[in-house]
């Protein structure tokens, strides 16, 4: 449930009706917007039965939310939220990139990339050091000296760090390091993790699971968001169809499908979601005009070499040229880049 405030109320009428509902035991978590206070009320809403809120001073309405997805909501928050990492915001007129290697190989391939992200104009390096691979045997990542290379990066760039946490250890050994924790796929509905990384504050990039519906994937939010952080990023990265040329079936319908339903901002990942290099530049520019928050794309300095997710990374050329359609598409649409 949530309760509407009026366009005039006072603060002390907010701080009145937020003291009332936590007397009763319930969760309270207030949404300013710019005319108007939501109050978002969790528990048994049946307490409320002989409790006439709407006769509080402030009080314009009480609206019964039917969706599972409370925090997540667009009737808890009907304005977009937008997030603020360093100097970047996801969420607002400007289409955010992060890019960089599926995996932190080395210190010379990171940093040449980073260099080369830095020139193009990206806020966002992201890398992996814990890879959860589907064979035991692939490259499972440098771990915590990946992480170590990610920040000598940062401390040469100034990039923000986006990386996985696929564990509850994980997660704290990479919130020493990286700004922004990535929650991948697999771990989409790993409860402990996300309620570990709604504890740690950090900005999440949470991945919609390779089956999730749009529901699951909001829920999953919500587990976040119910720990007290609020600072998710949602990232469609492909879903697990009958087709088998593509990697995955990059579902551009949930964009606008999610931005309807959730003031959470959402980003594309059109590299797992083809698993082809030749195919994210194109789903990238539908996303952008589908209206995707940003675009999450794997960059190699040579993908031939590169020991995971080769066939789907843009070399530098290849990058460079993706960069200047997100411009020119982000330009006419009349959104930055």
């Amino acid at each position: 449930m949530v309760i509407v405030m009026k366009p005039q109320a006072r603060k002390e009428d907010i701080t009145g009706v937020e003291k009332l509902l936590k007397s009763m035991g319930f969760d309270v978590h207030i949404s300013e917007g710019s005319e108007r206070t939501i109050i978002g009320v969790i528990g048994d809403k049946r307490l409320l039965a002989d409790t006439p809120l709407e006769l509080l001073p402030g009080v314009d309405r009480m609206v019964h939310i039917v969706e599972p997805y409370k925090l997540a909501g667009r009737a808890f928050h009907p304005e977009n939220t937008v997030i603020k990492i360093g100097n970047e915001e996801i969420g607002g007129n400007k289409v955010a990139v992060m890019a960089g290697p599926c995996a932190v190989e080395s210190g010379e391939q990171l940093l040449n990339t980073a260099r080369f992200l830095k020139s193009q104009g990206v806020g966002f390096l992201r890398g992996g050091a814990f890879k959860p691979r589907s064979s035991p045997y692939s490259f499972q990542g440098l771990e915590e000296d990946g992480l170590k290379i990610l920040a000598e990066a940062r401390d040469e760039t100034g990039l923000l760090l986006v990386s996985e946490a696929v564990s509850e250890r994980t997660l704290e050994l990479a919130a020493k390091y990286v700004d922004v924790i990535q929650i991948g796929a697999r771990n989409m509905q790993n409860f402990a993790l996300l309620r570990e990384a709604g504890r740690m504050k950090l900005p999440v990039v949470l991945k919609r699971g390779l089956s999730a519906t749009i529901e699951e994937w909001l829920n999953a939010a919500e587990y976040i968001m119910n720990e007290g952080n609020y600072n998710i990023i949602l990232c469609e990265r492909g879903i697990r169809t009958f087709e088998t040329y593509t990697r995955n079936t990059l579902d551009l319908s949930s964009i606008p499908s999610v931005k309807e339903l959730s003031h959470l901002p959402v980003i594309a990942d059109p590299s797992h979601g083809t698993g082809r290099w030749n195919l994210v530049a194109p789903m990238s520019r539908a996303a952008i005009a589908a209206g995707t928050d940003g675009l999450l794309v794997e960059v190699h300095p040579s993908p031939k070499e590169a020991l995971s997710d080769g066939p789907q990374s843009l070399n530098f050329t290849s990058f460079a040229r993706l960069m200047d359609d997100i411009r020119n598409i982000a330009g006419f649409l009349g959104r930055e880049s």
